[in-house]
């Protein structure tokens, strides 16, 4: 049994999700986690989906696009993820839309903020996701948002281990 942190709490008010997670590694391990493609790949997807990212340009002004696909390989949908601002190894934030195959957006999306902090070797990542508009919130999260992004959570912690 662990004792790290997780929390996801839903507010309507603001029209925010925000997730407080930890894991049992180092903060520049956890941060080449959600930024760079080949460790994304990895576990940014609820099993059995899978995560493909067909481009990447982490940047300001960068964009990520990928496609989640099915255990077999075929692509289901797409998402652009487009960087607004980073702070190495503290911060990021990103647009996020879903997309059609040719990259054209479906608005409205999600203004996602991350911040990373390690304290005993243990690093926490909060994050906020601030939404366009409610019923777009409201549908993310009737569509297994939480528990897919907790399994999706859970499995970079595993991930993590390895790695470690």
């Amino acid at each position: 049994m662990n004792n790290l942190l997780f929390d996801f709490k839903v507010d309507k008010s603001t029209k925010t999700v925000c997730i407080e997670r930890e894991f049992n590694a180092a903060l520049a391990l956890v941060w080449d986690a959600f930024t760079k493609q080949e460790i994304l790949d990895q576990w940014w997807a609820p099993k059995p989906y899978l995560s493909k990212t067909i481009k990447m340009d982490f940047r300001e002004g960068g964009r990520r696009f990928y496609a989640m696909a099915n255990s077999d390989g075929v692509e289901i949908g797409w998402h652009i993820q487009d960087y607004t601002s980073i702070s190495p190894k503290t911060n990021f934030k990103f647009f996020s839309v879903f997309a059609d195959k040719d990259e054209n957006p479906f608005l409205p999306g999600s203004n996602w903020d991350l911040n990373f902090s390690e304290q005993n070797e243990i690093t926490k990542v909060s994050i906020t996701i601030y939404n366009d508009s409610l019923e777009r919130m409201e549908k993310m999260i009737e569509m297994g948002f939480k528990e897919g992004f907790t399994a999706t959570l859970t499995e970079l912690g595993t991930l993590l281990s390895n790695l470690n």
